[in-house]
């Protein structure tokens, strides 16, 4: 795969907000806030997940991979967009392009399947309850999360590679904070109808055909909950598939939104703002989603909280 263009040698511009700078201080504070939140919150659930024997499920082994992806989805751009604002030249090298730009459409790739898995997870203990141990297993599991994993970080070769070979005839500046496919599409000189229609199809595939596949078992999992006639037994389902539910909507609904329509007809600024809430926001919320709506994830915060007070006593 050959990624060499004539911006190689000289690396990108990142414009950002330049032309509105007033923004970079309220941007940092934003930034500096959300991204210790996404640290700590992740970090969190990774630990008490981990720690906390009765969260030894296939629910929550899913819930670590997605913190895991969350706090590396972040990390892939905040801390250069901090370090960016906080100087005049905001530039970024070729190769910091390219393994930014394929890490952060790995990632997101590999969240958009893991979702699903773990709506899937959700339907088989809700509409399968008999069947669950069996189906769920660990090898199950463990395939599934590799899965999203490979299949996550084979997209964004892909995509990547598509993008970095158009010709981009000098064109340095991108009109962005991150290296991103749609403001690095701009760039090119050359027809980009071709190669938008590529990114077009692999977009379908890894956005698309996964939220059908969880609004298809969400539909299954409400009849189900419905016909439960325990009341806290219908709480409880509902308050768990609508964790993940609120954390579906907000990461598909950005994401579609940049990903499945033409670069050109994205609005330049609010395009930016999209970008900053699945890529920072999201990963922000998903902790205290699922932990302040989760019983379980609460009861096991104050588990292992406990048990680490023991220790020091």
């Amino acid at each position: 795969m050959t990624w060499a263009n004539d911006s190689s040698s000289k690396g990108f511009i990142l414009l950002g907000f330049s032309d509105s700078p007033w923004l970079q201080m309220p941007l940092l504070v934003v930034l500096l806030i959300s991204y210790t939140f996404t640290i700590f919150g992740n970090v969190s659930i990774m630990i008490v997940c981990i720690l906390d024997p009765k969260l030894h499920t296939p629910m929550y082994f899913f819930l670590t991979n997605l913190s895991i992806l969350d706090l590396c989805y972040t990390t892939s751009t905040v801390p250069h967009m901090l370090a960016n604002i906080c100087r005049n030249k905001k530039t970024i090298s070729y190769g910091g392009c390219v393994a930014q730009l394929i890490i952060f459409l790995a990632l997101g790739a590999t969240e958009c399947l893991l979702l699903a898995v773990m709506s899937f997870d959700r339907f088989v203990a809700i509409c399968r309850p008999l069947h669950y141990v069996v189906i769920m297993n660990r090898w199950f599991c463990l395939r599934m999360a590799a899965f999203s994993w490979l299949t996550g970080f084979s997209n964004s070769v892909l995509q990547s590679s598509l993008t970095l070979n158009m010709p981009r005839c000098g064109h340095r500046e991108v009109d962005h904070f991150f290296c991103e496919v749609p403001a690095l599409l701009k760039l090119s000189c050359a027809d980009t109808k071709p190669i938008e229609a590529e990114l077009f199809f692999f977009s379908v595939l890894i956005l698309l055909i996964p939220v059908t596949l969880i609004l298809i078992s969400y539909g299954f999992i409400a009849q189900a909950v419905l016909k439960i006639r325990s009341a806290e037994g219908r709480r409880k389902a509902f308050g768990t598939c609508g964790s993940h539910m609120v954390v579906v909507s907000l990461f598909y609904g950005t994401a579609i939104y940049m990903y499945l329509q033409p670069p050109s007809s994205t609005s330049k600024d609010w395009g930016k703002m999209v970008s900053l809430f699945y890529g920072i926001i999201t990963p922000m919320l998903n902790p205290l989603i699922y932990s302040l709506r989760n019983k379980d994830m609460k009861e096991a915060f104050k588990r292992v909280i406990s048990r680490i007070f023991l220790i020091k006593k």
